[in-house]
């Protein structure tokens, strides 16, 4: 058996734990810059928040239901999911963290000593208990169906509680009856139109056509689909693998024209791509840069473009990856043209503990030692105090966020401070 454990609302939920003052308020999140809305609470969705809703097109709205808007948190985002997923794993030894707000636990021989429903109720029990956060608990016998178990605990929380068991073929054809064939897991928006034109309008319809005709229209991945919607295992939990690409990319918060301020933004976007491929233990030896200008101005001369690099050695090195940064910069900058984003990927990755070394050129071996001094002191410091020359050191990346809550649990300065008066 499969559990998937989903946050609700996760953002919006996290913004409520630490500001009580939102519980039952109608409040949005907004995305990268404040562009977007990109979580609600069910109070946003009753009164017609779209997601994805463009925040300013949205503002005079936002006033005029009183609906509170915050910009994304994802410091402190980042710590609750941590802190949900930790609890989690003590209820089961296999865990598959599959986004920031959901995780697949897999039940293998509990049937026989718990009552999985009562199980359920125990995980968001504690789960809601320990983190303030809200979770819906979808079981079933494979992830598949727990997927939809998950869609009925979060769709009926006062007939479910917000923990439902498909433990029977009565449940399972009842639920995929109930199931619109678009919010299957894996079909998507596209596919439900080709399969609504075959008459196929739930899951339930779905899986009454035969296996030829599925592979036919869907391959082995749509099989496999139909397969699991059956209550038939295919889908294992994933182990967890280290990243065949890094990537760091970023929308500025106005456009600019600077070559010097580009070159800094890439320079350091390419040194965070060179700490994630030490933390796995890699070397990258190809890396691509981007620029792009912006396509929402239609007024402007639009440009588009990316250089990949081979390097001549594998390296994770902050100085090495930047300088490879800047060169690949150089080819595409182009004078006079207002740029709204850039980024850096890194790609074609060795492990940095066995490297094929080269006759005539290869990585700087003193930079081996640095980099893990750097490191340890960004590591105690919590953020990234030691830079290069290159790196403009009064300038942090600062995101468009008017609305911005306090980073509660990830700064010191933000955390809450209860005040206990002592009576006489």
């Amino acid at each position: 058996m499969f559990a998937l454990v989903d946050c609700n609302n996760f953002y919006a939920s996290c913004e409520r734990v630490f500001q009580p003052k939102l519980r039952k308020q109608p409040i949005v999140v907004l995305s990268n810059n404040d562009g977007c809305v990109i979580s609600r609470s069910n109070e946003a969705k009753e009164k017609g928040v779209p997601m994805g809703a463009v925040a300013y097109q949205y503002e005079a709205f936002f006033k005029k239901e009183n609906i509170h808007v915050v910009s994304s948190n994802y410091p402190l985002y980042g710590d609750m999911s941590n802190r949900v997923m930790t609890l989690l794993a003590e209820f089961s030894p296999d865990i598959e963290v599959y986004s920031i707000d959901e995780a697949f636990l897999k039940f293998e021989g509990f049937e026989a000593y718990f009552n999985l429903q009562e199980y359920g109720n125990k995980i968001r029990y504690r789960v809601t208990k320990g983190t303030g956060i809200p979770i819906s608990v979808g079981i079933a016998p494979t992830k598949v169906l727990a997927k939809v178990a998950n869609r009925i605990a979060k769709k009926f929380p006062d007939k479910t509680g917000n923990v439902y068991l498909i433990d029977n073929e009565e449940k399972r054809i009842k639920a995929l009856k109930w199931l619109a064939i678009e919010d299957v897991w894996g079909i998507g928006y596209r596919l439900s139109k080709t399969l609504k034109k075959e008459g196929i309008n739930t899951a339930y319809d779905f899986t009454q056509r035969n296996e030829a005709w599925v592979q036919k229209l869907m391959g082995i991945v749509g099989l496999r689909l139909y397969k699991e919607l059956l209550g038939i295992n295919c889908l294992d939990l994933e182990v967890v693998e280290d990243k065949k690409n890094i990537a760091t990319t970023r929308s500025f918060d106005k456009n600019y024209t600077d070559y010097e301020y580009i070159k800094e933004r890439v320079i350091t976007f390419a040194i965070s791509c060179a700490e994630k491929l030490r933390k796995q233990q890699s070397c990258c030896n190809a890396l691509m840069v981007f620029l792009k200008t912006n396509r929402h101005r239609k007024e402007l001369e639009q440009y588009s473009n990316s250089y990949v690099m081979q390097l001549p050695y594998p390296t994770n090195s902050n100085i090495e990856i930047a300088q490879f940064a800047t060169k690949a910069l150089e080819k595409i900058f182009k004078k006079g043209l207002a740029y709204k984003k850039a980024g850096v990927i890194v790609m074609d990755f060795s492990p940095s503990a066995t490297q094929q070394m080269n006759l005539f050129a290869n990585s700087n071996p003193k930079h081996q030692k640095l980099m893990e001094v750097i490191d340890k002191i960004n590591q105690k410091t919590g953020t990234n105090k030691i830079k290069l020359a290159t790196q403009d050191l009064s300038r942090t990346w600062k995101m468009k966020q008017k609305q911005l809550s306090k980073r509660y649990t990830t700064e010191i300065d933000d955390a809450i401070i209860v005040r206990v008066e002592e009576k006489e």
